[in-house]
């Protein structure tokens, strides 16, 4: 093979090096923003290019052969290199600019995260911010995130982290439902009561309080089961149903900030602090890189300010 069919090929590595991150030849196309058919035709070519098998397919993902596989490593570091030199030479010209890949809780992105993009991008016209919306947990190198808003107990120590803002777990319901059924007075009374509560385990759902202000003794914290008529894996509908008045929701701060602030629902025990329920911290986490973009600082460093003062009842 003389030098100019080689220096076709590139390409060609650089998409097998994609399909190899991403598992099949869907994810790869759509990381790379080309067809399927596009993906399939180029890996063929470079299968017969190199007069061997580079990838061992099934009916759902795609595999490398051990001459695929070797191949990639080789040439990975090569591309990322290209791509990190490309990125520098680009910010020379002072103006941020690129896309910015985030991905984040639903119920946070939908409430919280949104509603703080516009300001940033009228600031930053060349940056553009992509948000995939979802509970799951993402490899960030492996999808090409740039950012995740991960609602944690700790920092994650596999990836650079920022902490956001602390967040707390309440328990709300409507004047409506309240007016109805009388308001809590203490944790205990709730066992009178509907509550709308977040499925964890197979077994009965119980909720932790801690007394605010109260150093640990009797009846500083208490452990109870609740029932009701309605759970959900996910904070944003446990409000909509509290919001319905269909009992008492235990959610975060955050999906509970607007419709308490609009007086649309009340904040139930304020003086007793829910505990072991959700997390208490926020963090931006990046995967670690010799280089970081200028548009994925700038928003690192915006978030954190609108986020600094956390969420206010």
């Amino acid at each position: 093979m003389d030098a100019q069919s080689i220096e076709d090929l590139w390409i060609h590595l650089h998409w097998l090096t994609m399909l190899a991150e991403q598992g099949t030849y869907t994810a790869a196309a759509g990381r790379l923003g080309v067809s399927k058919a596009a993906m399939s035709q180029r890996i063929a070519e470079l299968e017969r290019a190199a007069g061997i098998s580079l990838v061992q397919r099934t009916t759902r993902s795609v595999r490398l052969t051990e001459a695929g596989q070797q191949l990639v490593d080789s040439t990975r570091s090569q591309y990322a290199q290209i791509a990190s030199s490309f990125a520098k030479v680009r910010e020379l010209s002072g103006v941020p600019r690129g896309l910015v890949r985030v991905t984040a809780p639903v119920a946070f992105a939908r409430q919280q995260l949104v509603p703080k993009l516009p300001d940033f991008l009228a600031a930053n016209p060349e940056v553009r911010v992509q948000v995939e919306v979802s509970d799951r947990i993402a490899s960030l190198a492996a999808e090409g995130f740039d950012l995740a808003i991960r609602h944690s107990s700790e920092a994650p120590e596999t990836h650079v982290a920022w902490k956001m803002c602390s967040t707390y777990s309440v328990i709300v319901a409507s004047r409506a439902y309240l007016r109805k059924r009388g308001t809590p007075q203490s944790p205990e009374d709730l066992a009178h009561h509907d509550c709308l509560f977040y499925p964890r385990t197979t077994g009965e759902p119980a909720w932790s309080f801690e007394r605010k202000g109260t150093r640990k003794g009797p009846g500083y914290g208490v452990t109870l089961s609740v029932n009701g008529p309605f759970s959900a894996n996910n904070s944003e509908t446990l409000r909509d149903a509290a919001l319905e008045g269909l009992g008492i929701a235990l959610v975060p701060d955050f999906t509970a900030q607007a419709a308490v602030q609009a007086g649309k629902l009340t904040v139930v025990l304020p003086e007793w602090r829910v505990t072991g329920a959700f997390a208490e911290q926020l963090y931006i986490v990046r995967p670690y890189s010799s280089h970081v973009p200028r548009a994925v600082a700038l928003f690192v460093n915006h978030l954190r300010a609108r986020f600094a003062d956390g969420f206010v009842l």
